[in-house]
C-alpha cells in the first residue's frame, strides 16, 4: 500500500535548482536511507513532503490518515517545558480523544435515540483508538523510552532549555518514537548521540513496523537499518533495493556503464560530423551526409554529470609549541553545578586524543574550560607554550546572514577574491554555496565553511568538538586522511569510533569522572 506518491516535484532556490521533475511511491513498512553529498537537498526534501516548503512544481500526496513523525537537525524546545512534558505532548491527540470521550459520556443522558446510536459508535472507536495506542500505559512508555535514551537519570521534571545539544535531540526523538507514526522521517538522528544510545535506536529501527525514512552519513548504522536507498544526485532520485553497501556496489557499476556509453556515442558523433562536413557539398555523396545529418539530429546525447569537487582539507603546520599542550590540577569543570571531580590532567606534545563518553557529562565544558571560554569552579588549569590553537565548535549561530566569501575574508582580510573562493573550493563548496548566506546552506555545509577557516591558519594542536556531526561520506574520509597527516597534537570529542579509532592513540573515558549520573 502507498502511503506517500510525490509526482513531477520541481524545486529551487534562486538559481540553484535542488530537483528537476522526481517522482516516486512510499509504501508501507519500507526502511529506506535517504543519501546524497552535503547540500544535494536532502533537508529540504523533508521540509517539502512535510509541507513546511512548497514546492515550485509537482504534487505531494500522503495516504488518508498517515501520521507523520519528523525529527529534524534545527528542532527547538519551548522554555518552561520539563522532558516529561515534552514525552507526554506525544499523546496530546490522545488526551483530546479522551476529552471527547469525557464529553460524550456526559451527553448520553440528554440525548435522543438516533444521537445515542451514533455517539455510543463514536465512543467505541475513540475507545478502540485510546487502547491500540497504548493510552492506559502511557506514564510506562514514557518511562521506558525515557530509560532506553539515558533520559530518566537527567530527571523528568528538568527544564528543558537547560539540557546540551545532545540531550536536547534525545528528548525529541524520544518523543518521536513515543508517537509511534506509521512514518517517521529522520535528519541525522545519530549526531550527538553517544555509542550506547546509537546502539539502542538501532535495535528499535531493526525491529520498526512502520516505514521509515532515514538521512546519515553513518555508513555502518544505515547498513545495520535500512533495506532501500533512495540516492540524491544532479537534481534527481535514484532507488537501489538493499543496503548502502549493495547500493555503492550497483552506482559504481551503473557509472562505468554510462561512462563507457558517452565515450562510444562521442566517438559516433564524431565521425558521423567529419563525414558530413567532408561529404555535404560533393554532389555523389550529398545524399549520404544529410542521411547521417538526420541521424545526428536525431540522436538523443549522452550527457554526464558534472563531477561534484571532493574536499580537501589539509591543516597547516604552525611552530613547535613546548612540551605541554596543558596540565590541570584538581580541576572542577561546571556552571551552576560540579559536572566532574577534580581533574589532574596533562597533554603532551604530539599527542591525539578521543574524548569519549554520554552527552551532557561534560566532554564539550571540559574542552572550553582548558581554552579559558569558561571559568573553573575551583583547580588550575595552565596551557602550553608557543601554543596556536584551532577550535573546531559543536553548535554555532544557525542565523548567520554574511555570505560564504565574507565569512572567510573576515578571518582572513589579506586573501584576494580568488584565493577566498579557491579556499572554499577546496573544502567542496560549489560557486553556488560560496555565494550564498551561510545560514541557508545545509549542516554540512556550513561545517565545511568553518573547517575553511581552520584549515588555513597555522596551528599546532586542534581541538575538535564533533567535527563529524552533518559531514558526507567523502568529507569525513577526507578530514580523517587529514588528521591522520596532521603533525600538531589533537584533541578529539567524537561519537563514531569508526572515525577516530586510527586517528587517535588514547581515548578518555569521561564517564570515569563526571558526577553525572547517566
Amino acid at each position: 500500500m502507498s502511503i506517500l506518491n510525490v509526482e513531477h516535484l520541481t524545486h529551487g532556490f534562486g538559481d540553484r535548482a535542488i530537483f528537476q521533475d522526481v517522482s516516486f511511491r512510499l509504501l508501507k513498512g519500507e526502511h529506506i536511507g535517504l543519501v546524497g553529498a552535503n547540500g544535494e537537498g536532502k533537508s529540504t526534501f523533508f521540509n517539502i513532503v512535510t509541507g513546511k516548503l512548497m514546492p515550485d512544481e509537482g504534487k505531494i500526496e500522503w495516504a488518508k490518515n498517515v501520521r507523520i513523525g519528523y525529527l529534524d537537525q534545527h528542532s527547538v524546545l519551548s522554555q518552561g517545558m520539563t522532558i516529561e512534558d515534552v514525552l507526554k505532548s506525544a499523546f496530546s491527540w490522545l488526551f483530546q480523544m479522551e476529552e471527547r470521550m469525557n464529553s460524550i459520556c456526559e451527553q448520553l443522558g440528554e440525548t435522543s435515540p438516533e444521537e445515542m446510536d451514533n455517539l455510543m459508535e463514536e465512543l467505541g472507536t475513540i475507545q478502540d483508538t485510546l487502547t491500540l495506542h497504548d493510552f492506559y500505559v502511557i506514564d510506562a512508555k514514557v518511562e521506558e523510552v525515557a530509560r532506553a535514551l539515558g533520559l530518566l537519570d537527567l530527571g523528568l521534571d528538568r527544564d528543558v532549555t537547560d539540557l546540551s545539544g545532545g540531550q536536547r535531540t534525545k528528548v525529541l526523538l524520544a518523543k518521536l518514537l513515543l508517537e509511534k507514526p506509521d512514518i517517521l522521517l529522520l535528519d541525522e538522528p545519530t549526531n550527538y548521540l553517544d555509542e550506547e544510545h546509537i546502539a539502542w535506536l538501532k535495535r528499535y529501527l531493526q525491529d520498526y513496523e512502520n516505514a521509515f525514512i532515514l538521512i546519515s552519513h553513518d555508513i555502518p548504522f544505515l547498513n545495520d537499518v535500512i533495506n532501500l536507498v533512495y540516492h540524491m544526485e544532479n537534481q534527481e532520485l535514484n532507488r537501489y533495493v538493499g543496503d548502502y553497501t549493495h547500493f555503492q556496489e550497483v552506482y559504481e557499476v551503473k557509472k562505468a556503464q554510462l561512462e563507457a556509453a558517452y565515450r562510444k556515442q562521442q566517438q559516433e558523433i564524431s565521425e558521423l560530423k567529419d563525414f558530413v562536413a567532408r561529404n555535404k557539398a560533393r554532389v555523389a555523396t550529398r545524399n549520404m551526409a544529410m542521411s547521417r545529418q538526420k541521424k545526428l539530429d536525431k540522436m538523443d546525447i549522452i550527457e554526464l554529470a558534472a563531477e561534484k569537487p571532493k574536499p580537501e582539507f589539509h591543516f597547516k603546520a604552525g611552530r613547535t609549541p613546548g612540551k605541554y599542550i596543558f596540565e590541570t590540577k584538581d580541576l572542577v569543570i561546571g556552571y551552576d553545578e560540579p559536572l566532574s571531580k577534580p581533574l589532574t590532567l596533562s597533554m603532551e606534545r604530539g599527542q591525539k586524543i578521543a574524548l569519549t563518553g554520554a552527552n551532557g557529562i561534560g566532554k564539550t565544558t571540559l574542552l572550553k574550560s582548558i581554552l579559558g571560554l569558561i571559568p573553573a569552579l575551583s583547580g588550575s588549569r595552565e596551557l602550553g607554550d608557543n601554543l596556536q590553537i584551532g577550535y573546531f565548535e559543536q553548535e554555532v549561530n544557525g542565523d548567520n546572514k554574511t555570505t560564504c566569501i565574507d565569512e572567510i575574508w573576515a578571518e582572513f582580510p589579506s586573501y584576494t577574491q580568488y584565493e577566498v573562493r579557491s579556499a572554499l573550493a577546496k573544502c567542496g563548496l560549489t560557486t553556488k554555496h560560496i555565494e550564498s548566506q551561510v545560514r541557508v546552506l545545509s549542516g554540512g555545509e556550513q561545517a565545511k565553511v568553518r573547517l575553511c577557516k581552520l584549515v588555513n591558519k597555522e596551528t599546532n594542536v586542534l581541538l575538535l568538538d564533533e567535527p563529524t556531526n552533518h559531514l558526507d561520506v567523502d568529507a569525513k574520509e577526507a578530514l580523517k586522511q587529514s588528521l591522520l597527516e596532521y603533525r600538531g597534537s589533537i584533541l578529539l570529542i567524537c561519537h563514531e569510533p569508526e572515525f577516530y579509532r586510527d586517528v587517535v592513540s588514547q581515548v578518555w573515558d569521561c564517564s570515569k569522572w563526571t558526577t553525572k549520573i547517566l
